[in-house]
């Protein structure tokens, strides 16, 4: 694991507080989106099909600090969107780092090396670099050629510099194991502090449909990978009982709950990847969501979904309740040969609901009745 021990620390004391109040329900990592605005068009992604109009929307400062008191959550994934295309995010990471939180700000890397200056580094702060493979496969992920070149020249100079650094990379159907493990090995060279990876939400609006993985691949991939990378010490950004979830050894349900999402629609229900209904306050959306009506076995939307925003609290949370067993996945490594845990049945699933148009149309009526501020756009040359 490469996850700083004083973050260890605090987020498992976290942890254990809220057993102790017996809350069944917590958040443990605040999923920020100040923008949607993006200057990539990734062939896989979902979360830039909106009108100009919505495009153009940004988190104040004050809304973005007040989400991550609201939430409480003791760290922040700051996403979008290209968060660096905010003009006011160096305020956004101060005043989070101001409350204690730890903060990953995921980024194409495009734009790293121009706004680097704005930042300092920080024990409790970390790039996130998005970067789904080797030079080939990260530049047809995210449909632009050079993109890769540009990412790790940002990464190198930034460690330069003193930043922590982590990957962020996601892997559709056609990885190929070997070639990912050479591109881990080739990461951990770059001294990357740390790589999050997760298959790739089946995103209806994705423009490429043809290439999300089932879950029974992912979990065939994922011991695949994990086999080729015995003993090289990888460091991962995750805990190892979600690795072990990935190489299909754990039944999990998700916990949306454990990652809310706050975006410029609202409190975004029921996680990161589904936007079906928002609520004006976290506690609201706490207490007046339906969560038995979403995750695997539940929703038909969930069906294939394994990916961190919904798995990786039910992961922390099982450490905590399940010591001897994290401790025994640590020192041997998730299992990656024998019988995967059994798969959770689809049959009573109900269908899915598509309602994306109707919450954007909703949103640019509001829009339409708001006074006309200038809206907040990068600069050009961005």
């Amino acid at each position: 694991m490469s996850v700083p021990l004083r973050q260890v620390a605090r987020v498992g004391a976290y942890v254990v507080k809220q057993h102790v109040l017996g809350r069944k329900r917590y958040p443990l990592v605040l999923m920020l989106e100040p923008l949607f605005r993006c200057n990539l068009a990734c062939a896989g992604c979902g979360k830039i099909d909106y009108p100009a109009e919505i495009l153009n929307q940004r988190l104040s400062v004050a809304d973005a600090l007040g989400a991550a008191d609201e939430c409480g959550a003791p760290v922040v994934s700051i996403a979008g969107g290209e968060p660096l295309l905010h003009k006011e995010m160096p305020q956004i990471v101060e005043g989070l780092l101001a409350r204690k939180k730890f903060i990953y700000l995921c980024t194409n890397a495009l734009l790293l090396e121009k706004k680097m200056d704005q930042y300092t580094p920080h024990p409790d702060f970390s790039w996130d670099v998005h970067l789904d493979g080797d030079r080939e496969v990260h530049d047809r992920s995210v449909s632009q050629a050079g993109t890769y070149d540009r990412a790790v020249a940002a990464i190198r100079e930034a460690k330069r510099r003193g930043f922590r650094v982590s990957i962020n990379c996601t892997l559709f159907d056609g990885a190929e194991p070997e070639r990912v493990a050479k591109f881990f090995d080739d990461v951990m060279a770059m001294g990357v502090d740390g790589i999050m990876t997760s298959p790739g939400y089946a995103y209806e609006r994705a423009p490429d449909q043809a290439h999300f993985l089932s879950r029974q691949k992912t979990k065939q991939l994922f011991r695949d990978i994990l086999t080729y990378g015995r003993g090289k010490n990888w460091k991962f950004t995750q805990s190892p009982l979600f690795m072990s979830f990935l190489a299909g050894n754990e039944t999990y349900q998700c916990s949306p709950w454990g990652k809310p999402t706050r975006n410029v629609f609202g409190w975004q229900r029921p996680c990161y990847l589904l936007g079906e209904g928002y609520a004006k306050t976290f506690a609201e959306l706490m207490d007046s969501t339906d969560w038995d009506k979403y995750g695997t076995g539940n929703y038909e939307k969930c069906a294939d979904c394994m990916v961190h925003s919904g798995y990786e609290s039910t992961a922390v949370m099982d450490a905590v309740k399940s010591p001897l067993k994290t401790m025994a996945t640590v020192l041997r490594g998730p299992k990656l040969t024998g019988p995967m845990a059994p798969e959770i049945d689809l049959s009573k699933q109900r269908p899915a609901e598509y309602v994306f148009s109707r919450h954007v149309q909703e949103k640019m009526v509001e829009l339409k009745h708001k006074p006309r501020n200038k809206p907040q756009v990068a600069d050009a040359a961005d």
